[in-house]
């Protein structure tokens, strides 16, 4: 089965915001380059780059809600593809990325 037998459900940055309120929040993976990150990045997050993810799949948690984020959510779809094919049963790709965080969430946030 390749990985992209899969489907990847996803999640706004909106319902992100509230969920990270939670006693018990997602697991923020940000899958982009560490260059990227000193741009911008989310108060709270795990940072794997998409081409190292593979070699890090023991770091990341199974039993926790894992939200994949990049910039506009396309490295970030490509790394809960390859999640769920190692069979992480909980990954949600955030829709638009950090983009759509800067845009609908914290306008203060420095875009690119």
């Amino acid at each position: 089965m390749m990985a992209s037998d899969f489907t990847i459900d996803t999640i706004t940055v909106l319902q992100l915001k509230e969920l990270l309120g939670k006693d018990i929040p997602p697991l923020v993976l940000d899958v982009r380059e560490a260059e990227e990150l000193k741009i911008c990045s989310l108060p709270t997050y795990t940072h794997i780059s998409l081409g190292g993810l593979q070699k890090e799949l023991d770091q990341l948690p199974r039993d926790r809600v894992i939200v994949t984020l990049c910039h506009h959510g396309r490295r970030s779809l490509q790394a809960a593809l390859l999640l769920k094919h190692h069979g992480f049963g909980q990954v949600l790709n955030l829709v638009g990325g950090i983009q759509a965080w800067a845009e609908q969430v914290d306008p203060l946030m420095t875009q690119y």
